[in-house]
């Protein structure tokens, strides 16, 4: 007795392949046509020409092949490739021109010197980064201690509580993830620095960071708190726990990789923030061990610095300090995917 072997009609075949290539040959030939007949011209013209070009040619193709739907569906497919074409091509255009301007400035020295005693337009084996390493290391550990704290009450509040007041503290919070970076600067210089009569400092760097990271934190923890099953919840009570006490051994802990992951990713929202520090960190050419008092400096404040001197050596400063900073960020975005994966395969 002979056994068939199985069939796999959905995969590809050169009759099927042939007209999506024939299809990409005219869509090209008859974008340079438009080109060199039109007054489009130029890469935005080719752009343009080739994404209107493609839309009519697949859904053609399709239409004759098979029917309407077909041909609807061929060109929904091409808009959403098109879209995600016109995404990924800036991103990966500047992550290219950062690493090509930015990596060639690295060197050792940048990592154990400061800019105390030279300035941005020296030469690049002279000073450093690392007075703006330790301070951005200090506004993001001050920072989060206290956005956290809060932006997990905060969800908590919203997902287990559910008090009269959600719906207006939801409201805040969402309203609080459109103001301007430099309003949260603003804030702190009139409270901490005018009306109080503090200095310049870390810390006031770090309150001005909190209130643009207490949003991501709050709103990140509240969508994973709503993740976890509700039996959790009822079998903590059924067993005679409180509230508080079902939510701090039972839903914390089974939340505990999303609330990593949300406090992850409100870090990495604020530690390329530029606007605020410039009103309340003061600037620093030297190490600045005390955060609590004292002109301190930053990664995006010394890049910012170095930008606005001008010279060829310092702008090549601040392109190594771009990479740097990057570097950090997406460092953040990486733990935050994996304990997101972590919490997905839970």
């Amino acid at each position: 007795m002979t056994i068939a072997s199985p069939k796999h009609p959905w995969r590809p075949t050169g009759k099927t392949l042939l007209p999506d290539f024939l299809g990409i040959l005219l869509t090209i030939f008859i974008s340079f046509g438009i080109i060199k007949l039109t007054p489009l011209s130029g890469k935005l013209g080719f752009a343009v020409s080739l994404v209107l070009t493609s839309l009519v040619v697949s859904g053609a193709i399709n239409y004759f092949r098979r029917d309407r739907k077909a041909a609807f569906n061929a060109v929904t497919s091409v808009l959403i490739y098109i879209t995600g074409t016109f995404l990924i091509v800036p991103v990966i255009s500047i992550l290219i021109e950062i690493i090509v301007k930015g990596a060639p400035g690295l060197t050792w020295t940048m990592f154990l010197n400061d800019m105390s005693v030279t300035s941005a337009d020296a030469p690049a084996n002279e000073g450093g980064l690392l007075h703006a390493i330790i301070g951005t290391g200090y506004l993001i550990f001050f920072s989060s201690v206290l956005s956290v704290p809060v932006g997990i009450l905060t969800a908590l509040y919203l997902t287990e509580i559910k008090g009269r007041f959600a719906g207006i503290v939801r409201f805040f919070v969402q309203a609080m993830s459109g103001v301007p970076s430099i309003v949260a600067g603003l804030f702190i210089y009139a409270v901490w620095m005018i009306q109080l009569g503090n200095q310049y400092s870390n810390i006031a760097g770090a309150a001005s960071l909190a209130i643009l990271m207490i949003p991501t934190v709050a709103r990140t923890a509240e969508e994973v708190l709503k993740l976890i099953p509700p039996d959790l919840r009822e079998a903590g009570l059924a067993l005679g726990a409180t509230q508080w006490r079902t939510v701090a051994m039972i839903v914390i802990p089974a939340a505990r990789s999303g609330l990593i992951t949300a406090t992850i990713l409100g870090i990495a929202r604020v530690a390329g923030e530029t606007a605020p520090l410039l009103l309340t960190v003061g600037g620093a050419d030297a190490v600045n061990l005390n955060p609590f008092n004292g002109n301190s400096s930053a990664l995006p404040y010394y890049i910012w610095k170095a930008f606005a001197m001008g010279t060829d050596q310092s702008i090549a400063r601040a392109w190594a300090g771009i990479f740097v900073l990057m570097a950090l960020v997406m460092t953040f975005f990486t733990l935050a995917r994996v304990f997101g994966n972590r919490r997905g395969r839970a």
